[in-house]
């Protein structure tokens, strides 16, 4: 069933209300599949429930930008891909018409998110990709911002830490991939805290400046080291229990034999080790390969720089509550 009517119907109507091609049910609303044309010129085909987008289905703004998912009673909801007028893409879950879930966007610039969202924000656990460096940032998100703890992986190193207002802060270490890791903390220095006190504006936020402290080795433990100390863990356990046990020990262990006699007289009982378990060798200390540099925001000791700050998304497009009137 059509909505279309002749040129003469139209101008007697009035204003162009749009145009629908597809079923109805018994009230004469829009309901199954639909092809409609609305007043503003964008388009919609899917599944219509009692009048309204609901099921799958493919909106078209006549902007170029579209939305392929699915809807409930005319909002974007579960899972979708929308694709923005100026190329970068959001495929995953909708709620209430906003990103809200997992999934991933590709922004215009190549880089991309993959994790939690919340009303259209990046929020929760997620990890940005840098397409420029290749650098990532795996962590937590609030309200678009690195907040919390989070990694910055570089090419050959990374840091790791807690992020404040998407800036580092606070102490942290920095783990070089030749074997050894630098602890320190992010800082404010004090002339930054005397601007922010007097209430001086500033063209750009202030980067946090690295503070260096100790180097140390990094000891990665092997599956047989892991099997071994757990072996000995349980053998010193085992040791340190008393030779003698209580008399209710006594008494369960007398009933579990009767219980168990013919077992008994076939299985011996396991006894415990006599021998105290050997302590752990000290691994011989090692000195790093190689002492790292200071790293530092200005590339001081030739530590990546902290990349630009994440990508924004476009502003939502908006789709009409009602299509038209029929």
């Amino acid at each position: 069933m059509s909505d279309i009517g002749s040129d003469e119907m139209e101008e007697e109507q009035g204003p162009y209300l749009g145009e629908y091609e597809g079923g109805r049910n018994d009230s004469d609303e829009r309901h199954g599949h639909g092809k409609a044309t609305l007043p503003n010129g964008d388009t919609y085909e899917g599944m219509y429930e009692n009048g309204k987008r609901h099921g799958q289905g493919t909106y078209r703004f006549k902007n170029g930008a579209r939305y392929i998912g699915e809807y409930i009673r005319n909002k974007k909801q579960g899972q979708g891909t929308f694709i923005y007028p100026d190329g970068s893409k959001y495929e995953g879950i909708w709620v209430d018409d906003q990103r809200c879930g997992f999934g991933k966007y590709f922004y215009i610039n190549n880089d991309t998110y993959e994790g939690e969202w919340q009303a259209h924000v990046r929020h929760g656990q997620g990890t940005y990709t840098y397409a420029a460096t290749g650098t990532k940032y795996l962590g937590t998100w609030v309200n678009g911002k690195r907040e919390g703890h989070g990694e910055l992986i570089h090419t050959n190193h990374k840091y790791v830490g807690i992020f404040k207002n998407d800036k580092p802060t606070g102490k942290g270490k920095y783990v070089f991939d030749i074997g050894c890791e630098q602890h320190g903390e992010y800082i404010v220095t004090e002339q930054d805290k005397e601007d922010k006190e007097e209430g001086e504006e500033t063209t750009s936020p202030v980067a946090p400046q690295w503070k260096a402290g100790q180097v140390t080795e990094i000891h990665l433990k092997t599956q047989e080291e892991i099997e071994e100390e757990e072996g000995e863990k349980t053998e010193a356990v085992a040791s340190e229990q008393p030779a003698e046990q209580t008399a209710e020990q006594t008494a369960e262990q007398t009933a579990e034999q009767t219980e168990n006699k013919e077992q008994e007289e076939t299985t011996p009982a396991e006894v415990p080790p006599t021998e105290e378990p050997k302590p752990e060798e000290a691994p011989a200390e090692q000195e790093p390969a190689a002492e790292p540099t200071e790293p530092a925001a200005q590339e001081e000791g030739g530590v990546t720089q902290e990349p630009q700050e994440p990508a924004e998304e476009p502003a939502q497009e908006q789709e009409p509550s009602t299509e038209t009137a029929d």
